[in-house]
């Protein structure tokens, strides 16, 4: 079916009352600037989930990156985002505005020239992210161990997605199907979903980026509606097992383990640490679970997990704004509250 028919179609659907929800950044931000909400039909609702790396990562992460930051002849380095997340009281930018040393870069490689130039410094690289990002945090390793570079630390907060996802399942919440994230994908494969599809006798359609690909992605799921099926869409970047090049890298330098999300709480087997002979590149990254509000109004958790919208949470737009983020829904490029601000996005 072509586009036209595919979009009429949406549009004119009548069947059921369904709820689709993707799971990454990138996705949302997409199904919100392409307007796609207002293209389906009442009766089709979209909803985010955990996709989105820098706000799933709880505030004692963030309490450890501003309390590194302060420490003498130590730098904290991190992606411009990070910057404004908010912790339990403090974000790096207040740190910083504190006189803490707190770097921002585009390229976690840019972090060993810095180190190079400042070898009295300890430099912490604030490690947050998917399957996506993993694999070059784990070439980023190799090379500091291949160069001899010992001042090089990782706050690391990463996770992997099928255990939240089966969190997400589990919780009785109404899901009649997963948009897949199409960048973690490109690593995992599209076949890691289908335990959870077949378990669950729910579709995962893996879908790119563009409109159109996520108008024909929808359309998939009302089809597949009730079965456990894996559908890739994307089949131009990701192949059913993976790229295993990534994986084994990976596998190199890191182990599964626990880990913390917010809106989730702690799950199981749903994080990356560290192996044991690697510790010492490790800047204290196990235990870290706790999760506060700074503001007590933010009901980030709730949106992260679909359970609320943005436009639901009191502060959204008023006391919340991407110029004054009471959470890090509203301070990420991928967070579902920062793209219905943006774009004006009612449902």
């Amino acid at each position: 079916m072509d586009i036209k028919n595919i979009t009429k179609y949406l549009s004119e659907y009548n069947g059921d009352n369904i709820t689709f929800m993707e799971v990454c950044g990138t996705h949302t931000a997409a199904i919100s600037e392409n307007g796609i909400p207002s293209i389906l039909s009442s009766k089709i609702k979209l909803i985010s989930g955990p996709g989105c790396p820098v706000c799933v990562t709880v505030a004692s992460y963030i309490d450890k990156l501003c309390e590194l930051s302060l420490q003498p002849d130590t730098c904290v380095v991190t992606f411009g985002d990070m910057i404004r997340v908010p912790g339990t009281e403090l974000a790096l930018q207040d740190t910083k505005s504190m006189g803490g040393d707190v770097r921002m870069v585009y390229s976690p490689f840019e972090i060993i020239d810095i180190a190079k130039k400042e070898e009295e410094k300890t430099f912490i690289f604030a490690a947050v992210g998917f399957e996506t990002t993993t694999p070059i945090y784990a070439v980023l390793l190799e090379k500091i161990i291949s160069e001899k570079i010992g001042n090089i630390k990782f706050l690391t907060a990463l996770k992997t997605m099928p255990a939240a996802i089966e969190t997400l399942c589990e919780s009785g919440e109404k899901i009649d199907g997963f948009i897949a994230p199409g960048h973690v994908s490109v690593i995992t494969g599209a076949y890691i979903f289908k335990p959870l599809a077949e378990k669950y006798r729910l579709p995962f359609v893996v879908s790119g980026f563009r409109g159109e690909e996520l108008l024909a992605s929808i359309y998939a799921l009302t089809k597949l509606k009730g079965k456990g099926q894996v559908l890739n869409l994307y089949k131009s970047a990701v192949t059913d097992s993976g790229n295993k090049t990534a994986k084994k890298t990976v596998n190199k330098y890191f182990e599964v383990c626990g880990a913390a999300w917010r809106g989730l709480g702690y799950i199981n087997n749903s994080g990356m640490a560290l192996k044991k002979e690697y510790e010492k590149y490790d800047a204290g990254s196990r235990n870290l679970t706790e999760d506060r509000a700074k503001n007590k109004g933010c009901i980030c958790g709730k949106v992260i997990t679909g359970l609320k919208s943005p436009n639901e949470c009191r502060l959204f737009g008023k006391i919340c704004t991407p110029e004054n983020p009471q959470g890090a829904c509203m301070v990420s490029n991928e967070g579902s509250c920062f793209h219905y601000y943006i774009n004006n996005r009612k449902s």
